[in-house]
């Protein structure tokens, strides 16, 4: 029973209320603010969608731009060529030794370099190649395979001990003929017993022995040309059965020493041989005698009597002043013709073939010189 009339007196509490002009007001604001809140929200995220859509178009990343102010250079006086220049000289002049390292396989040898430095550490011993202080480089620190400007070059050519060496190892050999030209040479060197040709030419001998061409049975030519020989042994080629050509022009010989009769060719042009450094009727005996060559020598007359085998003498340039008229020809015998001899070369001699014209009757042609 109690709960009936609590409900019934909660019903009319509830319509006085709700007629209560007062309350009526009061749910019409609260309607209001709720529809107006409403609008409001979706007001708000309209805006807020567009905001957002704004910023997606314009999410970009721009370099950013930075603006550099330029600064007015002071005002003061540049130095000129000419003072910059000074004063790089005195800072060059005032700036210190430092010590470099030079590393291994470059060329050093790996030391500290400088003078101070090799000084005080004790890696180069005191001695007079030690550079002084103060001194600005270190003499042979560093080689740089070039030669200095002012040194003559240096060539790469070893120097060849030929003492004690096998001459066809030195030399070349080729059958019979040992070629030895061109090596430093300054004495002739031990031969094979069956060499045939010996050529040691453009080398430094000076003397030739008579041991240097001991029993050389075989040997046929000599060829000493352009070398430095002085003097040769009287019997040097005596014991040469089978010589027939010597060669030693360019040398400084003063006396032709005596030769065996086979000789063919002899050529001791552009020595230094006189008057007395032929013997007397030298050529005679040499039956198969051809060349004799005896240009720019010192020898004032021909030597004869000549061989009729000679085919070509020239003895130009020397200082021949006369000739007898039987020098080639024989006056006894106006038969005789000298059909071999063709090439006479007396130019270059103070003598006047025209005085002496019998001296060529018996020649195929006259000698080449002065005729006046």
């Amino acid at each position: 029973m109690r709960m009936i009339l609590r409900l019934v007196f909660g019903l009319f509490v509830l319509k006085a209320t709700l007629a209560n002009p007062r309350f009526s007001r009061q749910v019409d604001l609260d309607t209001y603010d709720s529809t107006n809140y409403d609008v409001d929200l979706d007001n708000l995220n309209l805006e807020n969608q567009d905001n957002y859509d704004d910023y997606e178009d314009g999410l970009t990343i721009d370099e950013p731009q930075i603006e550099i102010e330029t600064l007015a250079p002071p005002d003061y006086n540049y130095p000129g060529p000419e003072a910059s220049l000074e004063a790089e000289k005195e800072e060059e002049e005032e700036m210190p030794l430092t010590p470099q390292l030079v590393p291994q396989g470059s060329g050093g040898s790996g030391v500290l370099m400088g003078p101070d430095t090799q000084k005080e550490e004790g890696l180069l011993p005191t001695s007079p190649e030690t550079p002084q202080e103060g001194a600005g480089t270190v003499e042979g620190s560093v080689s740089s395979g070039m030669p200095e400007p002012g040194e003559p070059d240096k060539t790469d050519e070893p120097e060849i001990d030929t003492r004690g060496m096998p001459t066809c190892l030195l030399c070349t050999c080729l059958g019979g003929s040992v070629y030895c030209d061109d090596l430093k040479l300054d004495s002739v060197p031990p031969l094979p017993k069956d060499t045939t040709h010996f050529y040691a030419r453009y080398n430094r001998i000076t003397k030739i022995n008579k041991s240097d061409f001991a029993s050389m049975n075989k040997l046929k030519r000599i060829d000493l040309t352009a070398n430095e020989i002085t003097s040769i042994d009287e019997k040097a080629f005596m014991g040469l059965p089978e010589l027939e050509e010597l060669v030693i022009r360019e040398n400084h010989v003063t006396q032709l020493p005596a030769l065996p009769e086979t000789m063919t060719l002899i050529d001791a042009s552009q020595n230094e041989i006189g008057t007395k450094g032929l013997h007397q009727e030298a050529f005679k005996d040499m039956a198969s005698l051809l060349y004799l060559y005896m240009t720019d020598n010192h020898i004032d007359y021909i030597p004869v009597p000549l061989p009729n085998s000679l085919r070509s003498l020239h003895l130009q340039r020397n200082n021949i002043q006369m000739m007898h008229e039987d020098t080639f020809c024989n006056l006894k015998d106006y038969n005789y013709i000298r059909n071999a001899l063709e090439d006479i070369r007396l130019d270059g001699n103070p003598i006047n073939l025209s005085r002496t014209p019998q001296a060529y009757v018996c020649l195929p042609r006259i000698p080449i010189g002065d005729l006046i």
